[in-house]
């Protein structure tokens, strides 16, 4: 039986020509143009339009597991954990084999302009071994997801409306969310590394355009909160990056049971070793290492970077302070959603 394949429900709108040429003279690797998507306004490269509908009709398996979050906050880590739960704490093979073909990516060619596509394939072409993992990376998302046998690992950072409809009523969903103070940090670094990316010089120009909600995925309480306000469904187990870091024994413990696994106390102390942050940054298999091997990293900069809580204190000035009380407050005041390091809502 051929499944019925279902119109995608949501608006797709060209950003203003003038906006998003101002923004391409900071998003270098974008040469098109941008889209926004549905009543929330998801901002997107354009390369969005041609895969909107294959992902939204993706085929889910009952046995998949989906790590999906807004990028730069905690997927890697928990992508790890999940992978050893499910796979008897098979630390060689993780250590040897790259995350990114334990887990396809499924939105991620999405990011890939046309153009960049072909620099990558032209300036990998006389290697094999590099241009096989060019090919791999440029894979359509769906059809990379459908090579992988069951079970399957696949990580997004769509929001969940913009993902199968019948996604949790069929497979696991672990969603992670972080302080959107930090997670802005951090996906300026993340930016500034990747040549499929780019940012502005100045951070604070990041940050403005941040939290008008012009940067892929965004806006970012909106991606959140619609995790957020499914974390009852028995599928969906929902964590804060920050439990993470304050008692990573016991969320291993916590992702160990939304999996069904049972662990001593031994394993989970085997698994916080293996997770902790200095191991972690020093693990070739987490650290984009295929990016690198075929030349479209920016700098020498390890895929991990700091890891902290907080960190967002840094970078931010007075001003800044304010806007992001004021942008917390105004996401917030119609939800009880309430992040760990902002436990109370401003009055505005």
């Amino acid at each position: 039986m051929v499944k019925q394949r279902k119109e995608f429900p949501h608006k797709i709108e060209d950003v203003d020509s003038k906006l998003a040429e101002e923004l391409m003279k900071h998003y270098t690797g974008e040469l098109t143009g941008f889209v926004r998507v549905g009543p929330k306004g998801y901002f997107f490269p354009h390369k969005y339009k041609e895969c909107a509908a294959d992902f939204y009709n993706m085929l889910v398996k009952p046995d998949d597991i989906f790590i999906n979050t807004f990028p730069r906050s905690g997927t890697t880590w928990t992508q790890e954990m999940i992978w050893l739960l499910q796979n008897n704490l098979d630390f060689e093979k993780a250590k040897n084999t790259p995350l990114a073909l334990r887990y396809p990516f499924l939105d991620f060619s999405m990011l890939v302009h046309p153009e960049l596509e072909k620099q990558m394939f032209e300036e990998n072409k006389q290697d094999e071994e590099k241009l096989n993992i060019v090919k791999i990376a440029n894979m359509p998302g769906v059809e990379k997801v459908e090579n992988v046998p069951s079970p399957r690992f696949i990580k997004s950072h769509l929001p969940l409306s913009l993902l199968p409809p019948t996604l949790l009523d069929k497979a696991k969903v672990v969603y992670v969310a972080r302080d959107p103070r930090d997670v802005v940090v951090s996906v300026y670094h993340f930016c500034k590394m990747h040549k499929i990316h780019g940012a502005p010089d100045n951070f604070k120009t990041f940050w403005n355009y941040f939290r008008k909600g012009l940067h892929y995925y965004a806006p970012i309480f909106e991606h959140v909160k619609e995790a957020w306000n499914e974390r009852n469904h028995p599928n969906m187990l929902f964590i804060f990056y920050e439990e993470l870091q304050e008692n990573l024994p016991a969320v291993v413990r916590k992702v160990a049971s939304f999996l069904g696994k049972k662990v001593t106390n031994e394993q989970v102390q085997q698994i916080c070793d293996h997770l902790s942050f200095n191991n972690f940054k020093n693990n070739k298999a987490v650290n984009h290492s295929l990016l690198k091997k075929i030349n479209f990293v920016n700098t020498d900069q390890t895929f991990i970077r700091k890891g902290k809580v907080g960190s967002w204190r840094e970078y931010f000035d007075e001003e800044m302070e304010l806007q992001a009380d004021e942008w917390f407050s105004i996401n917030l005041r119609d939800s009880d959603l309430v992040y760990p390091t902002f436990p109370t809502k401003c009055i505005l």
